[in-house]
């Protein structure tokens, strides 16, 4: 991989890290989409994140929220009011990727939401990540993952 996608790389797992924070904050403080981008925007570590993927990915999340979450309450186990508000951030972005950036790999999607789980989450929250969003993956990316599977 070159040192640029490789930059690239990093910048978008920094947008993604921003994302959980903005998203944590929207679900406990309850702020606007719009109050959000421009608090984010103005924060020191915006200008290390792959900006574009941020202000295209964040907003379409925070908006259709309610949309993404009937999709991650179909998939899980348990009830969406039980998961910690960091999961359900890291989920809805996975979600959300797996539902409408199909330019990248599911696979690279569920490693995403592991490593913020491990960052951000409870310790053992990033098998629970790990199990969603494959089971969202093998619903929302059927071809591709039988594919992948050789079948």
């Amino acid at each position: 991989m070159s040192k640029s996608a490789q930059a690239g790389a990093g910048a978008r797992t920094r947008a993604r890290e921003l994302m959980v924070q903005a998203l944590y904050q929207k679900q406990i403080a309850g702020h606007t989409t719009a109050e959000l981008v421009a608090q984010f925007r103005d924060d020191t570590a915006y200008a290390r994140v792959d900006q574009a993927f941020f202000d295209e990915l964040f907003p379409a999340i925070s908006n259709g929220q309610e949309h993404i979450e009937k999709k991650i309450d179909s998939l899980i186990d348990r009830p969406l009011a039980q998961l910690d508000p960091i999961e359900l951030s890291i989920l809805l972005i996975g979600v959300h990727e797996l539902e409408t950036r199909i330019d990248i790999p599911y696979k690279v999607v569920i490693n995403e939401g592991v490593n913020l789980a491990k960052r951000f989450g409870s310790t053992d929250g990033h098998k629970y990540i790990n199990a969603c969003l494959d089971v969202a993956a093998q619903s929302l990316r059927e071809v591709e993952v039988s594919a992948n599977a050789g079948g």
